[in-house]
């Protein structure tokens, strides 16, 4: 079960969002948040694995609560789930440290496997917002002739990595597709990192599309190091084998998605 922390100012907002991440699809809500401070008090205590951040709110900000639960012990992963796609916005989340950003219009299956991929290690960038990540990338990289410098200093197995990663998958994806353990992933990715000089994950996926590693078409591709697995489902910069524990087919085709303004609508 993925332990959820809602962090939003507006109840029928959070309320709708717990109707979507029910028990039935492997998600317990352990606590609701109404701004950023009651965020950092309530995670060491309830312990969340995943965080779903609103950006804008009364009280202390999304991007200021960010970079803040970065500097807790072992801080988990944060999930923004905004309405806003502006730059600027987009910058200040994914600069802070979040490890994910979906709009609130994205559809419930969405939303779940935002949340699930978060969770196990892996990222999730809105399709939408791909155009701003691109613009913020470019602006604050090295020249791109230097980034093909540091390119050039990774191992085959490490551009292996980069490249799987840049495709959605998580470490225990890339651990199963190159047949070594997920403990080994971690320490390629640690070597990544530093010597790109990255930050998380979601600098990684643009970095690797942005110079040629990942062609745009591959994130709608099947992984060419391995079979793909069966039923294979793609959204966005995300790559997730079908899982039933996340939305039946016979669910997503009743169900009507919240609106999470007015908190109406059948859960999915």
């Amino acid at each position: 079960m993925i332990r959820l922390l809602l962090v939003d100012d507006q109840p029928l907002v959070r309320a709708g969002l717990a109707r979507i991440y029910r028990p039935r699809h492997g998600f317990e809500v352990v606590g609701e948040c109404g701004d950023g401070a009651a965020a950092l008090e309530a995670v060491p205590r309830l312990r969340p694995d995943v965080v779903l951040m609103e950006m804008r709110m009364k009280g202390m900000g999304g991007a200021e609560a960010i970079r803040r639960l970065q500097e807790l012990p072992d801080p988990p992963p944060v999930l923004i789930i905004t309405t806003l796609d502006d730059d600027e916005v987009v910058r200040a989340g994914l600069g802070a440290g979040a490890a994910g950003y979906v709009l609130k219009d994205a559809s419930g299956p969405d939303l779940i496997r935002a949340a699930r991929t978060v969770a196990e290690g892996g990222a999730w960038l809105d399709p939408s917002i791909i155009p701003q990540i691109l613009h913020a990338y470019r602006t604050t990289v090295p020249l791109r002739a230097a980034v093909f410098a540091q390119l050039a200093e990774l191992t085959a197995r490490e551009l292996d990595v980069l490249r799987l990663t840049a495709r959605g998958a998580t470490n225990r994806e890339i651990a199963d597709e190159l047949f070594i353990s997920e403990g080994t992933v971690k320490s390629h990715v640690g070597h990544i990192f530093s010597k790109l000089g990255l930050r998380d994950r979601a600098a990684a996926i643009v970095l690797a599309f942005d110079h040629g590693l990942v062609a745009p078409e591959a994130a709608t591709a099947p992984l060419e190091t391995g079979p793909a697995p069966p039923e294979l489902k793609i959204a966005g910069s995300e790559l997730r084998a079908r899982d039933p524990k996340v939305v039946d087919e016979s669910d997503a085709d009743r169900a009507r998605h919240i609106d999470l303004g007015t908190g109406e609508g059948e859960g999915y």
